[in-house]
């Protein structure tokens, strides 16, 4: 939910690779502000002004075909008369800021707030082919003309920074917030305490579903944090989810008459991008005929490895091992050495386990026909095994709240598998030779 086209295709490349080593970053980043040339629309706006002076509205962008634009985007939008109306962003990154990869990584991001012309954000999105929808709030104007100021000091140089958290603090929240202070309230009132179950998980990898290789990374980055059940004010750290919290509220006249929050609302482009859908898939089933249908493969393959067998057999497990042994360091990479809540104390770690790097020479070994017992590395597999065994396990157990059971029964079928290979040295060394 950030901006950054501006920066270039090579540049660019950079980001995708770090996010992906940070697994749980999964910072999708809208288009920069009109830095680059884009074919600016005209601001022919429908909308009633209910004040001839000042007019605050919630501006949603809806998903683009980008990774980085799938989760949408939101701002604010003001309109005053005598002057163009502006929209603040509060998805601005920088990839000229100090250490920006290493902060970036280590989830020390600092975004950033900036004021812009609206018609500039109008073209450069209808071009992106994707839905904007504006909703003009009713605002009480001493409210609205407070909110325009603290807009105004916002930008400024000295305050225009911010810390950034994915889930509780970035261009959606911050809308959020700044729109709910004017309101005396109204968005929070609302929001907090209703729930449709989700959790920040399923929003991430719903929105993400498009994109299946990515989704699965950040999956597996996640820890039970990101398994927590949110109501929706705090979901409204997807820019669809606010706009519906914001069409849904209402707020207190002097009267106590309760009036909704949105004054009107105008879709000024439609979406030419798919919808993200609802929930993302279920991958319990498939990962477990998956995970049954690889494990029994090589079993067989364990157990009777004879010549041009043993070299599939054997590039398996090596390249299996490696996968799970620099997966489990880059997980607690992200536990002890980042400030990514949602991936500590990550149970994937039972099954990206970093020891399985110590089973790489015996597995090395059978590559090339070596026949010796090797009892470390058997006692190795059968502890990666044993614990793999017990994530299953730890399901029925109140402190293990993570959702990462289609991640169990796809990968303990697999070290299951191959720990009883090595548990059978002189078979399979023997018919290989």
């Amino acid at each position: 939910m950030g901006n950054g086209d501006w920066l270039g295709r090579g540049r660019r490349r950079l980001v995708v690779l770090a996010w992906l080593l940070t697994l749980c970053a999964v910072a999708p980043f809208d288009r920069a502000f009109a830095q680059v040339a884009v074919e600016s629309a005209p601001d022919h706006s429908p909308f009633p002004v209910p004040d001839s002076r000042l007019s605050i509205s919630l501006l949603t962008i809806g998903p683009g075909e980008l990774f980085f634009e799938r989760f949408g985007h939101n701002a604010i939008v003001v309109r005053e008369s005598g002057r163009p109306a502006v929209v603040y962003n509060y998805g601005i990154f920088d990839f000229a800021q100090e250490d920006f990869l290493l902060n970036f990584a280590r989830g020390r991001m600092l975004y950033r707030v900036i004021e812009g012309p609206l018609a500039d954000d109008l073209g450069m999105y209808r071009a992106q082919g994707r839905s904007i929808v504006e909703q003009v709030l009713d605002i009480d104007p001493t409210r609205a003309r407070e909110l325009v100021d603290f807009l105004a000091w916002n930008v400024l140089p000295q305050n225009t920074q911010y810390r950034y958290d994915y889930f509780e603090s970035n261009c959606s929240t911050r809308v959020r917030d700044a729109l709910d202070r004017a309101l005396d309230g109204a968005l929070r009132a609302h929001g907090e305490g209703r729930s449709r179950g989700y959790t920040w998980r399923l929003d991430a990898l719903r929105l993400m579903a498009p994109e299946p290789w990515l989704m699965l990374g950040i999956d597996l980055g996640l820890g039970p944090y990101a398994d927590q059940r949110i109501d929706y004010w705090q979901e409204s750290f997807v820019p669809d989810t606010l706009s519906r919290v914001v069409a849904e509220a209402t707020r207190a006249e002097a009267t106590g008459a309760q009036v909704p929050v949105v004054a009107a609302t105008t879709a000024l482009a439609p979406g030419l991008v798919e919808e993200p859908p609802l929930l993302p898939p279920d991958l319990r089933w498939p990962f477990l005929a998956i995970g049954l249908a690889v494990g029994a493969v090589l079993h067989r393959l364990g157990r009777d490895a004879r010549g041009s067998r043993r070299l599939p057999f054997a590039g398996f497990a090596l390249v299996f091992e490696l996968f799970c042994g620099l997966g489990g360091l880059l997980l607690l990479f992200l536990w002890f050495g980042t400030e990514h809540r949602a991936a500590w104390r990550n149970e994937n770690l039972l099954l990206l386990n970093p020891i399985c790097l110590a089973l790489l020479p015996a597995w090395w070994g059978v590559a090339r026909g070596r026949l010796r017992p090797r009892p470390v590395a058997t006692a190795i597999a059968a502890l990666v095994a044993l614990l793999a065994a017990f994530a299953l396990f730890s399901k029925i157990l109140p402190w293990f709240a993570q959702a990462n059971l289609h991640w169990i029964v796809l990968l303990l079928p697999i070290h299951l598998a191959l720990a009883l290979a090595l548990a059978r040295p002189a078979r399979v060394h023997a018919a290989a030779g």
